[in-house]
Formats: structure tokens, C-alpha cells, sequence
């Protein structure tokens, strides 16, 4: 038996994911059409009262909304070397032919460095369901050319969960989040550089792990602060780097994103509206902006010894400010995810976090790890670590919430500023 290279198996997983993309109208117009086919099975009276509501009309509508979002979704995958994977070699069907055209200047440096395993780091704090990764493949060496892989119900969620990140993100709709997440964040951390002229901003180097699509990284690189955004899920790093430098107009495009479920509706107009991304130009960064994306594994980019020879950078007190946004629960092992943070920051350096304690592999079934703390044990270790904590307070705030939906989930986010002692 041979077993998959790390390599090979990253390439899979990449490949697995822009087949998730391209099979999205397939998949999500069959369910959808589940919803008529159930239809046609009541009684001919019953039939037509639903008819009469224009019931089959919204099956209909919906399914023109799941092939705009589909045109978006292609967009994003129409070139999916950008990360340097070969996969061309491990599909088993061509790519979409659609490709975009014009190559436009690049807002945000992107650097792959590979994690050499598939779980993904991703957040699906909606509808409070964990995201423990992508299944592992088999131990056995790829076929020169694969079948076409199927997506599973999993990786089509996760998918969705990409397309409501655009709209706390990227949109106005979402702008309600971002005010309660993000402002906080940038102001703490505005404070903590109150001294510093705005002009010098640069000089200071800001990283955010779990930056998703990339926004709480972009503002802080408006900010004037040289800015490193970590991020792990390729739904994500695909998208962000889609966003950020492929789009050249604010509301360049129109997704639909609350329709891929009937329950809770208020209203049809509710379900279909659009929303249009992104409410600002990522390409306008002011001149001499220091702003880039790594991918890969956050221990194991940040967390590496020093004198390592895989081509990264020493990582040991090289920032002087980390924001963790939704981000700590990630973690299989809390103490090496602080204990981290603590080395890379520079002396005095501040740490600024925002989120609640949805541990992520809490009952997993990859058999990975999971240490679980309640928020009491999560900031004596925080002290016990090295760090000062401050400005401690809970923030109610939603994730990718639908604002006019009739069901939510709030949660009392904890955020405080945590000091590196010197």
C-alpha cells in the first residue's frame, strides 16, 4: 500500500474543493427540486391553494437565484492555480471553461505555505454548527486520473457558509456585524498606538489569524498599520483572494444568499433579495500599503522553531499586535495556540481578541484532540502565559446572521486587550 504524500493529499483536498464550487448549481438546484416534486405529490385541491400563493413560482425564483450565485461562484474558481497546486493531474473532469480576463492590480499578496493536512480552520458559527474539517482520504496513491469527486452534503455547507461570509464581509448588510466585531478591535487598537503619527503606522506589523475573507485585515491595512492576514480554509482563501484582487467596482456582483433554506422566512422578498459585494474597492489601499494574505496552518507557520528550513520567516517577536477575531476556538489545543501568540508578540506587544468559546473539534469524529476551557479557565491561562489582561467586556454581536429572518443566534462575544509583560 502506498500512502499519500502531504503534498498529494493538499492537492486532492484542493481539487475536492473547487469541484464543491463547480457542482454547487447541480447540487443545490436537485434540492430544490426536491420542493416541487413534493408539491406534485398532494392532493389536486391542496394543489392548487399553494398555487394560488404562487407557492411553484418561488420554487422557480429560487432556482434562477442558485444559478446567478453559481455564475459568481465559477468566477471564483475560473483560475484556481493562484495557490501553486497542480491539480490538473487529479480531476477527472476539465475545469469550467469560464475564466476572467482581465488581471488586475493586486491589492493583497498572497503566499501559500502548506499545511500538510486537510482540516480546515474555517468558521460555521451559524446556526451554532462546528466545522471539524474536511474528511481525510484514503491511504492509497492517486490515480493519474481521478473520478470526479462528489461533494457531500458537508462540503456543500461549507460552500454556503462562504457565500454569508461575503455578506458580513463585504456588503452593507453586513456593516451591523462588522460595527460590533471589528470597530471595537481597530479602536482598541488605535489606542494602544495613540503615539504613534499616522504617517509611521507602517513601521508596526499587525497580524490576523483566522482572517476568513480577508475584510478585518483590510481595514487595518487602511488603517496605515502593515497587516498579515493567516487563513487556512481554501472556500476562503479562494474567495478572499477573488474579492480583494480580481474586483474592480464596488457592487461589482449580486449573490443571493438566504436561499437555501425555507425555514424561518418572514417573507419571500426576504429569502430572495440580493446583496450586492463588495461596499468598497479592495483595491484602494492607500500607496505604499504593506497588506498580505499567508495560507496555511497557523501553528504550524507561526508556531515553527526558528532556523527552520522550509523558507519561513523567524517568527519570534516579529508582531506587535495580533487581532483574534472568532478565532481561539479553532484550536484542538488552547495553551500552544497562547502560548504562540505570547512568543510571536513582540515585547509590550498587544494582543486584541473578540469572540466566544465554540470549540471547533469538541466531539469530532477525526479523532483529533480537543481541549475545551470555560472563558474563567481561558483568561487565567491567559495570564498564567505571560499576558496583562485589559478592557475586558462581553459583546453581544451574530455571525453571518440573516437580519431578516425569524430565527438568530446571539452571542456574548468576550473581547479584551491582553498586554505581552516585558
Amino acid at each position: 500500500m502506498s500512502l499519500i504524500s502531504d503534498v498529494e493529499e493538499e492537492q486532492i483536498h484542493f481539487a475536492n474543493v473547487i469541484t464543491t464550487f463547480q457542482c454547487y448549481a447541480k447540487y443545490s438546484l436537485a434540492a430544490n427540486n426536491r420542493r416541487r416534486k413534493d408539491l406534485y405529490t398532494l392532493p389536486h385541491a391542496d394543489l392548487e391553494l399553494l398555487e394560488h400563493l404562487g407557492y411553484k413560482q418561488k420554487i422557480a425564483d429560487v432556482d434562477n437565484a442558485i444559478l446567478a450565485n453559481a455564475e459568481f461562484l465559477n468566477q471564483i474558481v475560473a483560475n484556481p492555480e493562484i495557490f501553486g497546486h497542480d491539480i490538473s493531474s487529479l480531476k477527472g473532469e476539465e475545469k469550467d471553461e469560464e475564466s476572467v480576463s482581465e488581471e488586475l492590480d493586486d491589492s493583497a499578496e498572497f503566499r501559500t505555505l502548506t499545511s500538510g493536512h486537510a482540516h480546515s480552520h474555517s468558521h460555521s458559527h451559524s446556526q451554532h454548527s462546528h466545522s471539524h474539517g474536511i474528511r481525510r482520504q484514503d491511504d492509497r496513491a492517486p490515480a493519474k486520473k481521478q473520478k470526479r469527486y462528489k461533494p457531500s452534503d458537508f462540503d456543500m455547507d461549507k460552500l454556503r457558509s462562504t457565500i454569508k461570509q461575503f455578506v458580513r464581509d463585504w456588503s452593507v448588510e453586513g456593516q451591523k456585524e462588522r460595527d460590533a466585531c471589528y470597530q471595537p478591535m481597530k479602536d482598541a487598537l488605535l489606542e494602544h498606538f495613540s503615539d504613534i503619527p499616522k504617517e509611521e503606522r507602517g513601521n508596526f506589523r499587525v497580524l490576523v489569524p483566522g482572517v476568513g475573507l480577508g475584510r478585518l485585515a483590510f481595514d487595518v491595512a487602511t488603517l496605515g498599520f502593515a497587516c498579515q492576514g493567516n487563513e487556512f480554509s481554501h472556500y476562503m482563501l479562494l474567495s478572499s483572494y477573488f474579492i480583494l484582487n480580481r474586483t474592480d467596482a464596488i457592487g461589482k456582483h449580486t449573490i443571493y444568499p438566504y436561499i437555501h433554506s425555507f425555514s424561518n422566512i418572514a417573507s419571500r422578498e426576504a429569502m430572495l433579495r440580493p446583496v450586492s459585494i463588495p461596499d468598497v474597492l479592495p483595491s484602494a489601499l492607500p500607496s505604499g500599503s504593506d497588506f498580505s494574505l499567508v495560507a496555511g496552518d497557523f501553528e504550524e507557520i507561526y508556531g515553527a522553531d526558528e532556523g527552520n528550513d522550509n523558507d519561513q520567516e523567524p517568527q519570534s517577536g516579529r508582531w506587535d499586535a495580533i487581532l483574534t477575531c472568532f478565532f481561539i476556538d479553532t484550536a484542538k489545543n488552547i495553551v500552544n495556540y497562547l502560548r504562540i501568540i505570547h512568543r510571536i508578540l513582540a515585547p509590550g506587544g498587544v494582543w486584541i481578541n473578540l469572540g466566544p468559546l465554540l470549540w471547533h473539534f469538541e466531539n469530532n469524529t477525526t479523532s483529533d484532540p480537543s481541549i475545551e476551557l470555560d472563558l474563567e479557565e481561558v483568561k487565567k491561562l491567559v495570564q498564567d502565559i505571560g499576558f496583562e489582561l485589559s478592557k475586558e467586556r462581553s459583546i453581544d454581536t451574530t455571525y453571518t446572521s440573516n437580519a431578516q429572518g425569524m430565527l438568530g443566534y446571539v452571542y456574548h462575544a468576550e473581547f479584551w486587550v491582553a498586554t505581552k509583560k516585558i
